[in-house]
């Protein structure tokens, strides 16, 4: 049997629209060519049926009539981007730590302030204000809670901390 003489489903005659479509979005064909080649690939049974509907128009062709002609086809390959890669390689090693910048402010200071003025005061300097915060409130509610401020200056001067954007204090 002859190519032209196969028969076309929905789908075929779906892509035959849409292509149509396209061509007279691109300005290739008038209002009423394309109205009246829509109408007949609706009404198309087999291939014949729809290969006049695009003969007097350039590529993109439905992709059920075949390949499109030799010298439509791209002969360009894809450039290579580096060597291939081997599955069995080790994997590369992590990439260094950036150095993070430290603060402008000081571990010494926030330390001294914190066991000096046992009320938050460290946190305030470091930014950390809702920290601050709490630690005067605990102190002025409970008399007791003068401990946690001054533990916290003595955590500051040994191991420092981060102010209020994350950074390291300055040593």
């Amino acid at each position: 049997m002859e190519s032209d003489q196969l028969r076309i489903g929905t789908a075929e005659r779906e892509e035959a629209a849409r292509l149509l479509a396209d061509h007279f979005g691109m300005g290739r064909i008038t209002p009423d060519e394309y109205e009246t080649r829509v109408t007949d690939a609706y009404a198309a049974t087999t291939l014949g049926d729809l290969r006049p509907l695009f003969h007097d128009l350039p590529q993109p062709h439905p992709g059920f009539f075949g390949p499109p002609p030799a010298y439509a086809q791209t002969t360009m390959q894809l450039p290579a981007y580096g060597p291939p890669i081997d599955p069995y390689a080790p994997p590369p090693a992590p990439m260094p730590y950036a150095p993070v910048p430290y603060s402008y402010r000081s571990k010494t200071v926030a330390g001294v302030l914190q066991i000096v003025l046992p009320f938050g005061v460290g946190r305030f300097y470091t930014g950390q204000v809702g920290l601050g915060l709490l630690q005067l409130l605990v102190v002025m509610l409970t008399g007791v809670g003068v401990i946690w401020p001054i533990i916290d200056g003595i955590t500051l001067l040994k191991d420092g901390g981060l102010d209020a954007q994350g950074r390291p204090l300055r040593p």
